[in-house]
C-alpha cells in the first residue's frame, strides 16, 4: 500500500523535506524558552538584576517570534507537499480507470470510484501531511524534552516515565479496534454515494412515477447507515481523548507534589520546577499528538488500501507494445470457434462455438432475441472484452495483435446506451474527429439524419446539449451517436441496436446514406426490427449465444423459421 503510494510524493518531495527542518527548528526554539524562564525565576528576580531579567525577556521573544515564523512556513510546506500528493494520487488512479477494460469496470461501481477519487484522497493527503509534520514534531519534541528534563532533575522524570507504556497500550488498542470500523464507514460512504446518484440520473423517472417519498425513505436509509457507521467508528477514537488527559493531569498532579516536596526540602529551585513542568507538559502533549495522529492514520489507512487496489488494478486487456502492432488494414472480421464469459470462474457461457466470417466492406445485420448475446458478439471486435476461447481475426490479424489504440480507431461503436458530454453539439460530434471541419461535421450529421434538428435550435452546432444530452431526445441522441462515429471514418462501423427510438423512414434514410458515406466500411448492425437489417449482405440470427443461422433475407425466410416468424409478426398491419 505505501509501496504503491510512495512514487507519487516525488514531484513534491523538495516540501516534504522543508517541511520537518522548520518543525525542528521550531521544535529546538520552543524548548529553549523554558529554560530562560527558569533562569529568570532562579537567578534574575532573587538578585534583582533587571538588566539580566530583560536580556532574557528579549531573548524569549525573539526565540517565539522565531518559532512562529518556522511553524508559518512548515504549515506552507506541509500543505503544499500534502496537497500536491493527494493530487498526483487523483491523477494516477483516474488515469488507470481510463485503461480499465469493461471487466475490470465491473469490479468497482461508479459510486465507490468517486468515494475514492474524492473522500480517500483527502483521508490520505490529510495522512500525508500529519506524517510529515505532526509526526516529526512530537516524537523531536517528545526527545528534547525528555532531555531537558533528565538535566534539571531525574528523579522526577521516573513519574511521567509510567505513563508513556500506559498511552501506548490504550493507542495500540484502540487503533487495532478501529480499524475495521473505517473500512465499513468508508463501505457506507459508497452505499450513499450510488443512492444520490441513481436517483439524479434518474430524476425525471422518479417524477414520472411520483417515487419521490420512495427515494426520499431509501436516501434516508443510506444516510443513517453512514451516521451509525460513523458513530461506530469515532465512538472508539473519541475515547482516545479522555484516557490522555487522565494521564496527562495525573502525570502534572504528580509533579507538583513530588516537585513541591522537594522545594521544601531545598533539593530543587522554583524556576527548576517551573521549567520542569513546562517540559513534563511538552512531553505529554507530544504523546497526544502522537495518539491523534495515529487516530488520523487509522481512519486513513482504509482509504489509502482502497486507493492501492484501483491504482494496482492491471487491466486484464492490454495490447501490444506502442510500434510493435499491425496496422489496421481492412474491415474484414472472422470468428473461429469462440467462446467468451464475463466470469472467467464461471461455467455459464455467454457466447459458445461461434464461427462468423465477415469481409471487408460487407453489411451484416445481427438479429436475435433479448438476452441472445448479440451485444456481447460485436463488444468482443474492439476488445471492450477479451474472448475466452477461439480466435478473432480483425483485418486479418488476431485482435490480441494490435495496439488497443489502434484497433479501437478502426473500430466505431454507437452502443445500445447512448452517451453525450456536457458541451455543446459540435464539441460531441467532435469526439469522432478532434480535427474534424465544419463541412465534415455537417455530413455526417446529414448523413445520420441529424442536422435539420440541430439547425433548428437557435444556436444550432453550439446548442449546449446539458450533462448527458438532457436537452434532446432519445431518437436525436441516437443520430448524434451516429454522425459521431461516422466522423471517426472508421474501418469496421457498429451500431448496436442505434435506431431503435427513430421512425422507420428516418432508420431507412440513415441506413441508405451509411451506404454512400462508408462505402468501403464494414457495418454491422444490431437490430430488433427485421426491416433494418433485411436488405444486408448477410444477416446472422443468434439464439442463447450460439449462431442459429446465417444468411440473405430471402436465404433465411426459406430456411430459418426464427427470423420468418420475427419478419411476418413485425410485417402485420404494414401497408
Amino acid at each position: 500500500m505505501i509501496k504503491t503510494l510512495y512514487p507519487y510524493t516525488k514531484r513534491f518531495q523538495k516540501y516534504a523535506v522543508l517541511t520537518p527542518i522548520c518543525v525542528i527548528g521550531e521544535v529546538l526554539l520552543e524548548i529553549t524558552i523554558p529554560l530562560l524562564m527558569s533562569r529568570i525565576v532562579d537567578v534574575g528576580i532573587p538578585a534583582r538584576d533587571v538588566g539580566y531579567i530583560v536580556r532574557l525577556d528579549l531573548g524569549m521573544t525573539l526565540l517565539a517570534v522565531s518559532g512562529m515564523l518556522l511553524g508559518a512556513l512548515s504549515s506552507r510546506f506541509a500543505a503544499l507537499a500534502s496537497m500536491g500528493f493527494g493530487c498526483e494520487v487523483r491523477k494516477a488512479a483516474f488515469h488507470n480507470v481510463q485503461r480499465f477494460s469493461f471487466s475490470n469496470l465491473d469490479k468497482f461501481s461508479t459510486a465507490s470510484l468517486v468515494t475514492r477519487l474524492t473522500t480517500d484522497v483527502t483521508n490520505t493527503q490529510n495522512a500525508y501531511q500529519l506524517v510529515i509534520r505532526m509526526l516529526v514534531r512530537a516524537p523531536v519534541m517528545l526527545v528534547s524534552a525528555t532531555l531537558m528534563a533528565f538535566s534539571i532533575n531525574d528523579s522526577l522524570v521516573s513519574v511521567f516515565l509510567v505513563a508513556i507504556p500506559v498511552l501506548g497500550t490504550a493507542i495500540f488498542c484502540l487503533t487495532r479496534w478501529a480499524h475495521p470500523k473505517f473500512i465499513a464507514m468508508l463501505h457506507r460512504y459508497d452505499d450513499l454515494n450510488a443512492s444520490v446518484q441513481e436517483n439524479l440520473i434518474a430524476i425525471r423517472v422518479v417524477k414520472a412515477f411520483v417515487r419521490a417519498d420512495y427515494e426520499k425513505e431509501k436516501f434516508k436509509k443510506s444516510n443513517d447507515e453512514l451516521m451509525q457507521s460513523s458513530i461506530a467508528a469515532e465512538r472508539i477514537i473519541i475515547t482516545m481523548m479522555p484516557i490522555m488527559q487522565l494521564v496527562v493531569y495525573s502525570c502534572i498532579l504528580a509533579i507538583l507534589w513530588f516537585g513541591g516536596q522537594m522545594i521544601i526540602g531545598g533539593r530543587m529551585l522554583s524556576g527548576e520546577l517551573i521549567s520542569f513542568i513546562n517540559y513534563v507538559t511538552q512531553i505529554l502533549m507530544s504523546l497526544m499528538m502522537i495518539g491523534m495522529a495515529f487516530t488520523q492514520l487509522v481512519m486513513a489507512r482504509a482509504s489509502m488500501q482502497r486507493l492501492a487496489e484501483v491504482i494496482e488494478e492491471q487491466p486484464e486487456i492490454a495490447g501490444a507494445p506502442a510500434g510493435s502492432g499491425p496496422e489496421l488494414e481492412d474491415g474484414s472480421v472472422e470468428f473461429k470457434h469462440v467462446d467468451f464469459k464475463y466470469n472467467r470462474q464461471s461455467d455459464a457461457e455467454t457466447l459458445k462455438d461461434i464461427c462468423l466470417s465477415i469481409r471487408s466492406g460487407e453489411t451484416v445485420g445481427i438479429l436475435g432475441g433479448t438476452g441472445s448475446a448479440k451485444s456481447s458478439l460485436v463488444q468482443l471486435i474492439p476488445r471492450l472484452y477479451d474472448i475466452c476461447g477461439g480466435e478473432l481475426l480483425v483485418g486479418g490479424h488476431p485482435v490480441q495483435e494490435y495496439e488497443l489504440e489502434v484497433l479501437r480507431r478502426g473500430v466505431a461503436m454507437v452502443l445500445q446506451k447512448n452517451v453525450l458530454f456536457s458541451g455543446s453539439i459540435r464539441d460531441n460530434l467532435r469526439w469522432g474527429n478532434n480535427s474534424a471541419t465544419d463541412e465534415e461535421i455537417i455530413a455526417a450529421c446529414r448523413a445520420a439524419s441529424a442536422h435539420d434538428f440541430i439547425t433548428s435550435f437557435p444556436d444550432g452546432y453550439d446548442t449546449d446539449l446539458g450533462q448527458g444530452g438532457v436537452n434532446v431526445s432519445g431518437g436525436q441522441k441516437q443520430r448524434l451517436c451516429i454522425a459521431r462515429a461516422l466522423l471517426a471514418k472508421p474501418k469496421i462501423l457498429i451500431l448496436d441496436d442505434s435506431t431503435s427510438a427513430v421512425d422507420t423512414a428516418t432508420d431507412a434514410a440513415i441506413r441508405a446514406a451509411l451506404k454512400t458515406s462508408l462505402a468501403g466500411a464494414t457495418k454491422i448492425i444490431i437490430a430488433q426490427r427485421a426491416a433494418s437489417v433485411c436488405e444486408a449482405d448477410k444477416i446472422v440470427v443468434m439464439e442463447d449465444g450460439q449462431i442459429h443461422a446465417v444468411g440473405t433475407h430471402d436465404e433465411l425466410m426459406k430456411s430459418c423459421e426464427i427470423y420468418r416468424q420475427v419478419y411476418q409478426s413485425q410485417q402485420k398491419g404494414v401497408a
